[in-house]
């Protein structure tokens, strides 16, 4: 979506229940008390008797027509028993809290729905975002950020559009500003929308830490969670992530799917958040060697447990199929998706393209070793030869040498047998006789000529 109206949901009004303590609006016995500290600009619609008011130092009450106060003697019979009654300190609302925004595609849409839904870094105000502050109502907000100002389209207050960053400036120092806008950063108007019809990043990446430092992530039940970009929990549901061409149109594909799929019964629980986004592509999983720019489409069910995530994972295999057929047409390259209820579909193209890098990068470290090496620049390095081994493996683990055991006495060395004349000598071989048919040894037991008759 590239032009959104995001709208700021406390205020500082005195009719608001909320803003005081005993969580009611002050009546007739009651004495109010400011924080003396505090610095509020507080909106008040309507008249009010009190009995009794402490400001602060630094305050400022913006009167509607017709408003005002009046101070009461004694205790105010409709009002029920006197008491003192504290106004909220304001001073804890930021800007960067998701909780504190609602968007809408319309000013028509802000008051009354259907508001839209996304992922946390993109619920707060983006650079390309109408910022509204509700007409007849004040607010407190600390724009504290971590650049010295936060960008926008457009600040409307009080029912004034300011578009014009010099307008707005001199609104923002005024001293009514300075009790509405306070922190380390200031609000930047740009008046400028997203001209690329492919989609415009939201900008708050830098603000990352911010916007998740109050969030307080769900338990989830489903088999595999996703992490979408700019999110700061893990959710139960399917990624589509689109990768598109010059043509495609980001406004017209948003409005295609809400066509075609989610104004089915059946996908009507379903929450869709798409915007453009920049995915950091990894070696190996690991390595980080290129940023690239993706539709990603985020989409939750309402469904608990083991069921957590299917329906979603049904509407993005709906949106594949569609993808794969009309595609082309779209502007779309490619798709995968993504799914908490089991394995995704398909590999994506920056796997693919990682994998490939990963392995031209292997070859070509090898490459350069074996020239280097030719040009005896790189050596290898020298490994113990195997009769080196062969006789380093005499030596014990302490370096003394190997314990062979000890010495049988029933069988004794053949070199330290006593030399027995005739058992070792040369007239041994005389009892070995050679013929044709083979060697044959004499028995002396036998009389050799007996057997040779």
């Amino acid at each position: 979506m590239n032009s959104l109206y995001k709208q700021w949901i406390p205020d500082t009004n005195f009719e608001n229940a909320t803003n005081w303590d005993k969580g009611s609006v002050p009546c007739g016995s009651d004495q109010v008390i400011f924080p003396a500290s505090g610095k509020v600009a507080v909106y008040v619609e309507a008249t009010h008797t009190l009995s009794g008011m402490s400001l602060p130092v630094d305050g400022e009450f913006i009167l509607a027509s017709g408003a005002s106060f009046s101070i009461r003697e004694g205790p105010d019979p409709s009002c029920g028993a006197s008491g003192t009654t504290h106004f909220r300190d304001p001073d804890s609302m930021k800007w960067f809290d998701p909780a504190l925004w609602k968007a809408a595609s319309s000013l028509d849409h802000l008051q009354s729905g259907p508001y839209l839904f996304f992922v946390h870094e993109e619920t707060v105000p983006c650079q390309y975002d109408d910022v509204v502050f509700r007409d007849g109502s004040s607010f407190r907000v600390d724009v504290s950020a971590h650049e010295n100002s936060v960008p926008v389209k457009s600040v409307s207050v009080l029912g004034k559009k300011f578009s014009d960053s010099s307008d707005f400036s001199q609104y923002a120092t005024s001293h009514l500003g300075k009790l509405q806008f306070h922190g380390s950063s200031a609000v930047r108007v740009s008046g400028s929308a997203c001209n690329d019809i492919t989609g415009c990043e939201c900008g708050n990446s830098a603000n990352h830490d911010r916007i998740c430092s109050d969030i307080k992530c769900p338990h989830l039940g489903c088999k595999t969670a996703l992490n979408p970009v700019g999110h700061c929990c893990d959710v139960c549901g399917a990624i589509v992530t689109i990768h598109f061409s010059d043509s495609f149109n980001i406004e017209s594909y948003h409005q295609r799917v809400q066509h075609l799929f989610l104004s089915l019964f059946k996908y009507k629980s379903i929450k869709m958040a798409m915007s453009k986004v920049s995915k950091t592509q990894r070696l190996m999983r690991f390595i980080p060697y290129k940023t690239t720019q993706e539709i990603q489409v985020v989409l939750l069910d309402e469904n608990t447990g083991p069921n957590s995530g299917k329906l979603a994972e049904d509407l993005a295999q709906d949106i594949m199929r569609d993808i794969n057929a009309q595609g082309s047409h779209l502007g779309i390259d490619s798709a995968e998706f993504q799914a908490s209820s089991g394995p995704s579909g398909g590999i994506s193209g920056g796997a693919v393209a990682g994998i490939i890098l990963g392995i031209l990068a292997l070859m070509a470290f090898l490459a350069l070793f074996v020239v280097l090496h030719r040009r005896g620049m790189v050596r290898m390095p020298n490994l113990p030869s195997l009769s080196r081994w062969r006789k380093d493996s005499d030596i014990g683990e302490l370096g003394g040498p190997l314990d062979h055991g000890f010495d049988n006495p029933m069988f004794e060395k053949q070199s330290d047998l006593p030399e027995i004349p005739g058992l070792y000598g040369t007239e041994s071989l005389n009892g070995i006789t050679l013929t044709h048919s083979g060697v044959h040894f004499v028995n002396p037991v036998y009389d050799e000529t007996d057997f040779n008759a």
